[in-house]
């Protein structure tokens, strides 16, 4: 059960039901996720979901790269609706299902394309230790310039606040899921392995 009221549309103020309607009626087709929380405060509601639009659909980072981020987002804080979303996003923007799986069990995964590597690498550092190595960096600046670095760490940024929002709320999965993810840890910390290299 969610610590906190998740209203349906009908039990929604007028002002809450134009942020539904905008939300259901754009690229995300329905309300999910943290937004069933964030309702209760209608401006901080509008501003996220137009912030949360641009982060998941038009920045300059390809499909791939951007759902690699989230997932070893949604990973690291054991984020249930965020992984059961965007695992399935990884997999249809192209990102092998050995690799999502080895994420899943909080194992190395085995990248076969550096970028990609280096998107994983570059969100777990941020994720373990709040910066990333300058290699790590410099290496995304070549792929993606400084403004795919700007939105990579802004992807980042975004969904961490999205898994915090949906695990101090509570938010359930969708009805007839199970929760995907267990909590990995040594040391009190969510450890999450370097990548490998096949």
């Amino acid at each position: 059960m969610p610590r906190i009221p998740l209203p349906g549309r009908n039990d929604m103020t007028e002002e809450q039901q134009r942020i539904y309607d905008a939300a259901v009626s754009g690229p995300r087709g329905a309300v999910i996720g943290p937004l069933r929380a964030v309702i209760h405060s209608p401006d901080l509601a509008r501003l996220w979901s137009g912030f949360g639009e641009y982060i998941r659909f038009r920045t300059c980072l390809p499909p791939a790269c951007k759902e690699l981020a989230i997932i070893v987002t949604a990973r690291r804080w054991t984020s249930q609706v965020e992984w059961l979303v965007h695992a399935k996003a990884a997999e249809t923007a192209g990102i092998p299902t050995a690799v999502i799986d080895a994420i899943h069990l909080g194992e190395a995964p085995v990248f076969a394309d550096p970028g990609e590597a280096d998107v994983y690498e570059f969100a777990r550092q941020l994720q373990m230790t709040g910066t990333v190595e300058q290699a790590v960096y410099d290496r995304i600046v070549d792929r993606h310039g400084a403004r795919g670095v700007v939105e990579l760490t802004a992807v980042i940024g975004y969904y961490t606040m999205v898994s915090m929002t949906l695990n101090v709320h509570e938010i359930p999965v969708p009805e007839g899921s199970t929760p995907p993810l267990t909590p990995i840890a040594a040391e009190g910390l969510t450890c999450l392995p370097a990548a490998r290299h096949p």
